[in-house]
């Protein structure tokens, strides 16, 4: 599932990437015409998104879901912040926890391949080796104890207990947290 030392996503979680941004985009079409003036995309853009709120029906759906592919070309984060502002920050959470759970079953898959593997050439599972997912997760998120996370991960591998994935899940919601208090903490200070 994964090439060239990057994660590749499948077709179920590309499309579960394209259902989030398109509930932004109907968040953002709910929006009155003055706060979609500060929408970071361009003006062309803004007008349409102003536009289909005035729609109904399957039109309304029709246009969200064009408008969805022509916003992917723009910053999305951006575009969440505006909304959270407006009409509060689920949405965005509702997506960090998306991403968390996606990090969280690249490890157990990765861990899944590197014990079918040893299984296959006789070899002994070694928990510290490199991972890619685990190096993708550790530059998003330099808190991280990779050691815990890699060995969570061989011990769903080992015994396939849903326990050690629900556990690596709370601990990157945890690392999540605390950024988020810092961050907020910081900006208070400023």
């Amino acid at each position: 599932m994964k090439t060239g030392g990057a994660m590749q996503i499948s077709r179920s979680e590309q499309k579960r990437r394209v259902k989030e941004v398109e509930r932004l985009v109907a968040e953002l079409v709910s929006l009155p015409p003055h706060i979609l003036a500060q929408a970071p995309v361009p003006e062309e853009c803004r007008q349409q998104l102003a536009a289909a709120g005035a729609l109904r029906g399957s039109v309304r759906q029709r246009q969200i879901k064009y408008l969805t592919k022509v916003v992917q070309q723009y910053p999305l984060e951006e575009l969440y912040d505006l909304v959270g502002r407006h009409r509060g920050p689920a949405l965005a959470a509702q997506k960090q926890l998306h991403t968390l759970e996606l990090y969280r079953d690249a490890l157990i898959e990765e861990a899944l391949e590197q014990q079918e593997h040893d299984r296959q050439t006789g070899g002994h599972g070694n928990e510290q080796q490199p991972s890619r997912s685990l190096s993708a997760l550790q530059a998003a998120m330099p808190e991280i104890d990779p050691l815990a996370l890699s060995r969570l991960a061989a011990l769903f591998a080992r015994t396939r207990n849903p326990r050690y994935s629900r556990e690596i899940f709370r601990y990157l919601r945890s690392i999540h947290e605390m950024r988020q208090r810092n961050s907020r903490r910081q900006t208070q200070e400023e």
